[in-house]
């Protein structure tokens, strides 16, 4: 992908991008399993794609992300040309199916560093429940000062903790805890939900894969485990399948 805003590119541009392609090509065909570059941006000032897309997006996220990006602009289509009617609104543009996710890892909203950015909450999945939770007493990410719950500037001193991302702090245990069990989808801004995606297992026996691959109830129930306190809720909405 070339983003040439103000016509900087000129043909001596063209030529090195098209090098630097091709040499990233190259490394790809002799290392298909160690590259981890799936999209190729460049700009004025990045023309060998270093700053946006060295590291991400991987293979599977960039399929899901054209994935949505084609669907919400059908929607979109759709409703500047028809208007909204039914269930599909224009929320839906800022907010992912639940069946899209294997599993879905509902947060207690008052718990999040940032609750008031949650404009959609997510609605309960159509799947089994596997596990929930209560808020934990213990920790307050979101103190509003205008409900009484700060009572002093020392008050304030001893419940205020810097920097303190209850759900980064959850997705970071999970990826120690589970490296290679699924993958996670979360939205930073304005996310009260975490949805899980299970790993594709490489080739091998059915009997194998049993000896290996915990059940998935028995993950999930660790999952909401880790997250004590700030889960409200863990859903089984497909099993992983079995190569």
């Amino acid at each position: 992908m070339l983003i040439d805003i103000n016509n900087d590119f000129n043909l001596k541009d063209e030529k090195e991008i098209n090098e630097n392609f091709m040499l990233s090509r190259k490394s790809y065909e002799q290392n298909p399993h160690d590259i981890e570059l799936a999209m190729f941006l460049t700009t004025s000032y990045d023309k060998a794609s270093e700053a946006w897309t060295k590291r991400s997006p991987s293979k599977s996220v960039l399929k899901r992300v054209a994935s949505y990006a084609k669907s919400s602009a059908e929607l979109l289509t759709n409703l500047i040309l028809h208007g909204q009617s039914g269930q599909y609104t224009w929320e839906c543009l800022f907010r992912t199916p639940m069946s899209n996710y294997d599993a879905v890892v509902l947060l207690h909203q008052e718990k999040l560093c940032r609750p008031h950015h949650v404009l959609f909450p997510a609605e309960t999945p159509n799947g089994k429940l596997v596990i929930w939770g209560k808020p934990s007493k213990d920790f307050h990410p979101y103190m509003p000062l205008n409900k009484g719950a700060v009572k002093s500037l020392h008050d304030a001193r001893d419940k205020l903790l810097v920097n303190f991302d209850p759900t980064r702090c959850f997705l970071q245990d999970l990826k120690c805890t589970f490296p290679k069990n699924f993958k996670l989808w979360y939205g930073s801004i304005g996310g009260d939900a975490v949805g899980l995606t299970w790993e594709n297992p490489k080739k091998r026996s059915r009997e194998e894969a049993d000896e290996t691959m915990p059940e998935p109830a028995s993950v999930l129930n660790v999952v909401g485990d880790v997250g004590k306190g700030l889960v409200r809720g863990v859903y089984l909405l497909k099993a992983p399948k079995l190569q």
